[in-house]
């Protein structure tokens, strides 16, 4: 079976969950199945519910993992949903390598790619939100906001403005060829970050983490371990505060004098003080590893 993908920081992200001898591991994004498959074959005793929202990635993964088929169960849905509909099975662990995966990256007729004909960007094909809604329908400020806040874009005004006054768009690589005559070059591509902007508001996917983290906690998981890897500031940001907050004792409003909450709120710990970052070797293996992070934490 041919493998079109390299799961970033594979052998950090396996060790994170080397404490772990019995009860299942959820892999909130499966993708291809390279975390999922290298867990299953190095810890033998454990089990995996195997989460995606993309049907590609659940029959991909289906057949490469079918070997592992008593271990595994597969789920097709919003990760923000998974942790809440299997939190009475033995959860001992949860992976999420969040963002756009390779496959859709790599199949120009999902619309994300510079050279896609197609203007789509929806990692559920069920959604009805997508690239072109966004690009051809937003009002300007809508767009601004979309390419301030998610596209972390400096020229948020111009970029809003020149899509609003040429539009309609009808592809990626009309729109992608379009910014790159019209914004001031860089180390990157001038469509990065505004198609950065765009993909976020089109999967929600800053408000999904949240609300997955918010699952979690409200049912604090003994015992378990949560490693998050992710791929621009915005999403490690999300996830280095939650982690933050389930790490205090004291959860009294600021300005209290004396506790009266009882200082004893603490959830677990965190493992990685700093994220762990891909080596050269990989970033040179596989360039898309360069700006992952691997946070990890562990629930008492």
């Amino acid at each position: 079976m041919h493998i079109p993908h390299i799961p970033v920081l594979f052998q950090e992200t396996l060790e994170a969950f080397a404490d772990i001898n019995e009860g299942y591991i959820i892999d909130c994004t499966t993708g291809f199945g390279g975390h999922s498959n290298g867990l299953l074959e190095k810890y033998e005793n454990i089990n995996l519910i195997c989460n995606d929202q993309d049907d590609e990635a659940l029959a991909f993964s289906g057949k490469r993992l079918e070997k592992y088929s008593d271990r595994v169960t597969f789920n097709k849905g919003n990760f923000e949903h998974v942790f809440e509909k299997f939190k009475d099975y033995e959860i001992k662990g949860i992976l999420a390598d969040i963002g756009v995966s390779s496959l859709q990256l790599d199949k120009l007729e999902r619309g994300f790619g510079f050279e896609s004909e197609t203007l789509d960007m929806r990692m559920n094909q069920d959604a009805s939100l997508d690239a072109s809604v966004v690009v051809n329908t937003y009002s300007q400020s809508e767009l601004e906001r979309v390419f301030k806040e998610y596209g972390e874009v400096r020229e948020y005004k111009k970029v809003a403005s020149i899509i609003v006054n040429n539009r309609p768009f009808s592809s990626a690589k009309e729109l992608s060829t379009f910014l790159s005559k019209k914004m001031s070059k860089g180390k990157i591509h001038p469509a990065t970050l505004p198609f950065q902007g765009i993909r976020i508001e089109v999967n929600d996917e800053l408000g999904v983490l949240e609300r997955l983290f918010d699952s979690i906690e409200a049912s604090k998981p003994r015992n378990c371990i949560v490693a998050i890897i992710s791929f621009h500031s915005l999403e490690d940001r999300i996830v280095k505060n939650y982690f933050k907050k389930w790490t205090k004792s004291c959860i009294c409003p600021p300005g209290v004098f004396r506790c009266e909450c009882g200082n004893d709120h603490s959830l677990g710990k965190v493992i990685t003080r700093k994220p762990i970052i891909p080596t050269k070797e990989e970033i040179t293996q596989n360039p898309r590893s360069r700006s992952s992070k691997l946070r990890i934490f562990k629930f008492d």
